[in-house]
């Protein structure tokens, strides 16, 4: 059974997964995922409340890779409720806020939480985590930041690998870090340092001017040392430290070392370090690549392989394929694999899946293609709920000769490209040669005139020495001490400056336990070491030879404090103690500053050479082109090749004992791994083939016998272990001579199985559908042994149709009652602790074919044959087809003729076929174990038959009253066969059937025909049919109806030929018909319509068809055009005498006075100061009139915006003040004549409330009331005042004066004793204005004595006998539904009311609802039925009577 392996919480891309998270106090909760990849939230809380929510982040941070030095920022949004909280941490020590390093920050604008890195430093890199927390919950997640280091820094790689405790001789070798600013003044450059600052960071035209200033003579010199210390500088910027192997020498010291410290899209940066002294940078290009052939859509069937090719246009060793987004390796699921040029690339997918569908791309440098796969699932086998049989087929498989030759062509166009660099590049390197030639050619001359001067300074030097008694000899044996100093002194007085003094030094010289002199003098600070061997010298002889080492111009130091170390340390392992004396003479040109880089010793050479020599060292300076001549003269020099540096020992040779190394291993033992019962080998290699060696196995010696096998082989050993056994493992040690190597044999034992029996397993087994199969076979191993069988992938178990049996060393598989779905791969897997052992065999169930595979494809469907192919079956049950079985039937006929077995291949071609005939056949196929179901094909048309396209309308030619004459064109579509002749068919005007005019078994020949089958005065229209072999095709369109009469005259003109309408686009015509006159001018049929502009001379038809009516309308004008018009009236008899009007027409509607179509127009309008007023004019006029506003007879100002439009005029105000009230007048003017309009427009605004209200009485019962004036009485001569009045009697203001036009106004009727109140108001057009009340105005009055006198009451007797006011009413219900009845009474007292059916009281029966308010007597039937039907009476009874009400309810089914 299948089974998914658990998918994980996966990170996004960039980041990744930490290890276990920091504590934090809101851990616990329930986990789960957000909708955001790479985001965890923990709830805290089982249930939250309603509106509130856990964190999430909307966006999350992004990993971020990014060059040192430069800003960056993570971002986060963050959503919640309440609102989150928002953190941040890294794995790696604690976040230090600062505002330079980092800082976090919130954006509300944004709403964006940042931790900014104002400027990256290394150790920034690190993984960072941003929690959002709440009170419900908390969301987390993670981002990387990479940081790309700039530049290649000595201190930093020396710290990789020492750590902090690196020693003082690397340490003297950093470079020293610019001051701080605040140690400048405590450490100042020395002149010396400031010289070497000026002249790095100068041009080169100053170096002269420079060298001049501060006094520097050696200009050679200077320019040596100056290049060095700009080699010195990092060159380029460094992103990745990552170190790669570049070159060892023969001895397997490494000289060079290569390291990559950059990439790019399409070129990678390296840095190279030689011999730990000067960086250089080279960059290395992709190369130029691109497809020839890019990858191609493949569709592939389920289970089967599919394949995708590309060619490149240059080699290249492997490219990068993508599936889904994700990098392929070759492994079982993919095979990756490259053709022998390394132009044709392909990948296979092995055993396709629904799953595997998808974008798979290549990758060649910076280029790429990709495509689709798709693929199409075994719907029948999913149907079944069965995996789908594996299928040995490939999709995608093309052809290969094509690829091939493509990438023949790709390899010629390459090596064609390389042939031409190539030819340039000789080119160029030839030029250069040529160039280096002659400055070398010019070099040498120069040496050699300074070697004579400098041979005769130290002749000089040589002669002084002698005189004073020291003897130079001496200075080369053991245990002498040579004090030299005094050549630097001459190199002084020969007036040499001090910045590049020359320098010797002299190394201490020491025999046995003699003590050391050391003699010290100031070198430069870098070593290069040269030997110069001489003629005889060879590794492994003990020849005694001289060995000189010279140091460069620019290498000479103080002290060699690490060379030495490095002699005595070599000197120690070779055996001797003797440390041979070092003579060191500097070149002149060498500035002195020091030296503290290690040199070569001896027994460092020797070792290389795989001898050990115990020999003097000389360390001579770089003397350039200088001959010396030896002293003794006993040896020879050795003549330097052309162009090379010439390095003269000085001295006598010293005598060099060489060390034999004696016998030492080349190669040594290997370990091993070895299988129970097969065969193992240990060898290994000696220096010597005359040696001889013991064998030993955990410490005891071995010697060959039955089970081993000891063998020598010139300087081979082996030893061969047979048929080895677990016992055989352990330790096994080799030695000869005194060394030793040994090795472990490991002895497993892992399943296998035996080649006889797995040779007879994975033959295929084939049963029958039904029948059983059985597998077996026998293994060995150790146990336990993990048994496993598998059927297509899918591991099998105990089932009532599957039987596994498994003992010691045997295994079986027994498959029951087997279907064909069954057939597959089987797969026995062994595993135990030794490993995993498969044999692979297939199951073939045999069974009927299935139907063959539709849709058949008709290769040949011809009046003589049809032939037919088809697919083979999907699944042929296992078995090969053997044939193939046909019946065919004759459509129309019912039965079925059998064809016959036709044999295996799926086509068949049936020659035994009627033209036009269709045929339907069905197939089946047969093998040996039957035969499939039928498969049954469309009807197939034996040579379709082509009819001829339909002629073309037939044309009147003449029309009599016994004949009309017809004629027609042959079809453009003949059926690919000649017209053998025509059918032609008339109908009469009004009738839907047709006739044929000429016999059936006569065809008309000809394209014409004159029809005599006519009736004199009767209308015919008539159609025509072409026929050729096949038979009659299409008729044609119908032709246009035809009298059969004699010919007509044409009519004649038209009458009263007139405009009755016209626009600026049309013109509307009337006419009336022509009279008929007998004999000269006959009816019309119609009329054509024609203009003509009166710049152009040809006349217009308006009207293809011919227009019946009286009228018609002219389209499509040129608005003010000027035209000509006339009609021609038409009938059978052709076209009368045109009709023309007596004057041009222009284009344009009837002249028309103007006049405003408004019928409610106002002439005063307010508007409120501020607001805009829009006045709009709707008129009509014709032509197009002239408008104009004017406002207090002026021409508006430019503040007023006039819109016009057709029939319609507009004038905005935007924003109306009061200097824009006045009267506004529009004149609206044409040719016709003219018209106005006024209307006033009043700008004003609410008026503001008049002064302070003041009363006096004048006369008794009035009183005056005065005000001061409103503010807006001067602007506005049309405000006014109202007054009105409220007394304590009344509760409501009553209006007692509007339209006061003054400040004064007295109230009349005044009461005394009555409280008063008045208010005033300001008016205009706009409203009034806030009222300005009175203070309050009482005249108090004499008080008198009030007497009441009440009337006598007399006493109402009520009391009446019952009365209905509302009798009941007739009732009709429907069965089922509720009724309800009511009547009105009256009574004093309330009389007593009693309901009664058929006189029975109802006041009883609950099945009633009977209720009496306030004299409303009503009864509820819920549920109306049969029963209820009857007289329906109420009876009101008290003491002053009794009164009856009756009505009838009838029930409706």
């Amino acid at each position: 059974m299948w089974k998914k392996s658990k998918v994980t919480d996966q990170t996004a891309a960039g980041q990744k997964v930490d290890a276990p998270e920091r504590g934090h106090p809101n851990d616990k909760g329930i986990r789960k995922k957000s909708k955001v990849p790479g985001v965890m939230i923990t709830q805290f809380e089982a249930e939250l409340p309603e509106g509130m929510t856990t964190p999430d982040f909307s966006r999350k941070p992004i990993a971020i890779t990014i060059q040192e030095g430069k800003s960056t920022a993570f971002k986060a949004i963050v959503v919640g409720n309440p609102k989150p909280t928002v953190t941040w941490t890294r794995t790696n020590g604690e976040i230090v806020f600062h505002p330079d390093t980092c800082r976090q920050n919130y954006s509300e604008a944004s709403h964006e939480h940042t931790l900014e890195f104002p400027k990256v430093a290394p150790e920034d890199a690190d993984t960072y985590k941003c929690y959002a927390t709440n009170d419900y919950g908390r969301a987390v997640c993670t981002a990387v930041l990479n940081v790309i280091e700039v530049g290649f820094s000595k201190a930093k790689e020396l710290q990789k690998t020492y750590g902090d405790d690196i020693p003082d001789f690397l340490r003297k070798k950093l470079k020293k870090r610019a001051p701080k600013v605040g140690e400048q003044g405590q450490n100042e450059p020395t002149p010396e340092e400031k010289v070497w600052e000026i002249l790095m960071n100068a041009d080169k035209k100053d170096y002269e001017r420079i060298c001049a200033e501060y006094g520097i003579t050696n200009f050679r010199g200077m320019l040596k040392k100056l290049k060095q210390m700009k080699q010195e500088q990092d060159v380029d910027t460094a992103e990745d430290g990552e170190m790669v192997a570049f070159t060892k020498e023969e001895c397997d010291e490494i000289k060079h070392s290569l390291k990559q410290v950059g990439k790019k899209h399409d070129s990678v940066l390296y840095s190279m370090d030689v011999e730990g002294g000067i960086v250089f940078t080279a960059d290395f290009k992709v190369p130029d690549v691109d497809f020839a052939i890019k990858l191609q859509e493949v569709k592939a069937d389920e289970r089967q392989d599919a394949l995708f090719v590309c060619v490149l246009t240059a080699p290249l060793n492997e490219i990068k394929w993508f599936g889904k987004n994700a990098l392929l390796s070759n492994g079982e699921k993919f095979e990756i694999s490259v053709s022998e040029d390394k132009l044709i690339h392909k990948l296979i997918i092995r055993d396709c899946l629904p799953l595997d569908a998808g974008i798979y791309a290549a990758v060649a440098g910076i280029k790429s293609c990709n495509a689709w796969l798709v693929v199409e699932a075994d719907k029948e086998a999913s149907s079944k709920g069965k995996k789908a049989a594996r299928k040995n087929t490939t999709a995608g498989l093309g052809d290969d000769e094509d690829l091939l030759r493509i990438a023949k062509e790709q390899q010629e166009r390459y090596q064609k490209e390389m042939e031409e660099r190539l030819e340039i590049a000789k080119k160029a390197q030839s030029e250069r040669d040529a160039a280096e030639e002659a400055a070398r050619l010019e070099a040498q001359a120069a040496k050699k005139r300074s070697a004579e001067t400098k041979a005769a300074a130290k002749a000089a030097a040589k002669a002084k020495k002698a005189e004073e008694g020291v003897d130079e000899s001496a200075s080369f044996q053991v245990g002498a001490h040579v004090d030299v100093e005094e050549l630097s002194e001459d190199n002084e007085e020969a007036g040499q400056n001090s910045l590049f003094m020359e320098t010797v030094e002299v190394d201490k010289v020491t025999s046995g336990d003699s003590p050391p002199l050391q003699d010290k003098v100031k070198g430069n600070d870098h070593g290069e070491e040269t030997a110069v061997k001489q003629k005889g010298e060879r590794c492994g002889t003990n020849e005694k030879r001289p060995k000189v080492k010279t140091v460069d111009a620019e290498d000479a130091a103080v002290g060699n404090d690490l060379g030495e170390k490095t002699a005595k340390q070599k000197s120690e392992k070779s055996g001797k103690k003797e440390i041979p004396p070092k003579v060191k003479f500097p070149d002149e040109e060498a500035p002195a500053v020091g030296n503290h880089h290690g040199e070569e010793t001896a027994e460092q050479s020797s070792e290389k050479s795989g001898t050990k020599e115990n020999c003097p060292k000389e360390k001579i300076g770089d003397v350039k082109d200088t001959h010396v001549e030896s002293d003794k003269g006993e040896e020879e020099e050795e003549q330097p090749p052309a162009g090379k540096r010439v390095r003269i020992r000085q001295g006598p040779l010293i005598e060099e004992t060489i060390i034999d190394p004696g016998v030492h291993f080349l190669v040594g033992l290997s370990d091993c791994k070895a299988i129970i019962g097969e065969e193992a080998e240990l060898v290994c290699k000696l220096s010597s083939e005359d040696c001889e060696g013991i064998w030993y196995k955990d410490g005891e010696e071995i010697k060959s016998n039955e089970g081993m096998t000891i063998i020598k082989e010139g300087s081979y050993h082996k030893l061969k272990l047979h048929k080895v056994p677990e016992e055989f493992s352990g330790k096994y040690k080799f030695e000869a001579d005194g060394r030793k190597t040994e090795a472990l044999v490991v002895v497993e034992d892992p399943p296998r199985f035996d080649p006889e029996e797995l040779k007879t397993f994975i033959t295929p087994i084939t049963v029958k559908k039904g029948h059983k199969a059985t597998f077996k076979l026998s293994y060995m191993g150790r146990e336990p042994i993990k048994v496993q069988w598998f059927l297509e992938g899918e591991e099998l178990s105990d089932e009532a149709n599957i039987k596994l049996e498994t003992s010691d060393g045997y295994t079986r598989l027994l498959l029951i009652k087997l279907q064909r779905k069954d057939s597959g791969e089987v797969k026995l897997k062994l595993k135990n602790e030794f490993g995993t052992a498969e044999a692979l065999t297939e199951l073939i169930v045999l069974d009927k074919p299935t139907p063959p595979m539709g849709p058949v494809e008709i290769v040949e469907a011809s009046s003589s044959a049809i032939e037919i192919k088809w697919r083979p079956p999907k699944d042929c049950g296992g078995c090969k087809i053997g044939n193939y079985i046909l019946e065919r039937q004759q459509v129309g006929r019912n039965t079925w003729k059998k064809v016959g077995p036709i044999g295996p291949l799926a086509k068949y071609r049936d020659l035994d076929v009627d033209h036009g005939r269709r045929y339907c056949y069905r197939i089946r196929v047969e093998t040996e174990m039957g035969t499939s179901e039928l498969m049954e094909t469309e009807d197939i048309q034996a040579g379709t038959k082509a009819y001829p396209g339909p002629p073309s309308t037939p044309r009147v030619v003449s029309a009599f009253k016994d004949c009309i004459n017809l004629s027609w064109s042959a079809p453009a579509n003949t059926g690919g066969t000649n017209i053998l002749g025509y059918n032609l068919e008339k109908r009469k005007k009004g009738s839907n059937l047709w006739g044929q005019v000429n016999p059936p078994e006569e065809m008309i020949r000809a394209k014409g025909f004159a029809v005599k089958d006519v009736v004199e005065g009767m209308e015919y229209e008539f159609r025509v049919a072409a026929i050729n072999n096949s038979g009659a095709g299409e008729f044609s369109t119908p032709s246009e109806f035809v009298f059969a009469r004699d010919p007509k005259k044409p009519p004649g003109k038209a009458i009263d030929f007139k405009v009755t309408d016209s626009s600026y686009t049309s013109l509307c015509l009337s006419w009336i018909k022509p009279k008929e006159i007998k004999g000269v001018e006959d009816e019309a049929k119609g009329y054509f319509v024609e203009i003509r502009p009166a710049e152009n001379t040809e006349w217009n038809r308006c009207n293809s068809n011919l227009v019946t009516t009286n009228f018609f309308t002219v389209k499509n004008m040129k608005s003010m055009a000027m035209y000509w018009v006339r009609v021609i009236a038409v009938n059978d008899g052709g076209e009368g005498e045109p009709q023309e009007l007596n004057n041009y027409i222009l284009a344009m509607p009837p002249p028309v006075r103007p006049r405003f179509t408004d019928t409610k127009i106002k002439s005063f309008m307010v508007v409120q100061a501020g607001n805009s007023a829009r006045l709009t004019m709707n008129f009509e006029a014709s032509p197009w009139p002239e408008v104009t506003w004017l406002k207090d007879d002026v021409p508006v100002s430019k503040k007023v915006t006039i819109s016009n439009a057709e029939g319609t005029s507009q004038l905005l105000i935007p924003s109306s003040e009061r200097s824009d009230s006045g009267v506004y007048t529009i004149v609206v003017k044409n040719i016709v004549g003219q018209e106005t309009f006024s209307i006033e427009i009043r700008v004003t605004d609410e008026p503001k409330p008049p002064g302070p209200v003041e009363m006096e009485e004048n006369v008794p019962g009035t009183v005056t009331i005065s005000w001061a004036p409103s503010p807006d009485e001067k602007r506005d001569d049309r405000l006014h005042y109202m007054v009105m009045k409220r007394d304590s009697s009344k509760r409501t203001w009553n209006t007692v004066a509007d339209h006061i036009f003054n400040n004064k106004f007295t109230a009349c009727n005044i009461m005394p004793g009555r409280e008063y109140r008045f208010r005033v108001y300001a008016k205009n057009d706009m409203g009034s204005s806030k009222p300005t009340e009175s203070p309050k105005w009482l005249v108090p009055i004499k008080k008198e004595k009030f007497t009441v006198n009440m009337p006598r009451s007399k006493s109402c007797d009520l009391q009446c006998p019952p009365k209905f006011l509302v009798p009941l009413k007739m009732h009709t219900a429907p069965q089922g539904y509720e009724c309800y009845m009511s009547c009105a009474l009256k009574g004093d007292p309330t009389p007593h009311v009693t309901w009664l059916r058929d006189n029975i009281s109802l006041n009883t029966n609950t099945n009633y609802y009977i209720s009496n308010t306030c004299g409303v007597c009503s009864l509820l039937i819920l549920r109306v039925g049969s029963k209820d039907t009857g007289e329906y009476k109420v009876v009101a009874e008290n003491p002053m009577g009794r009164a009856e009400c009756s009505t009838k309810l009838t029930v409706r089914e």
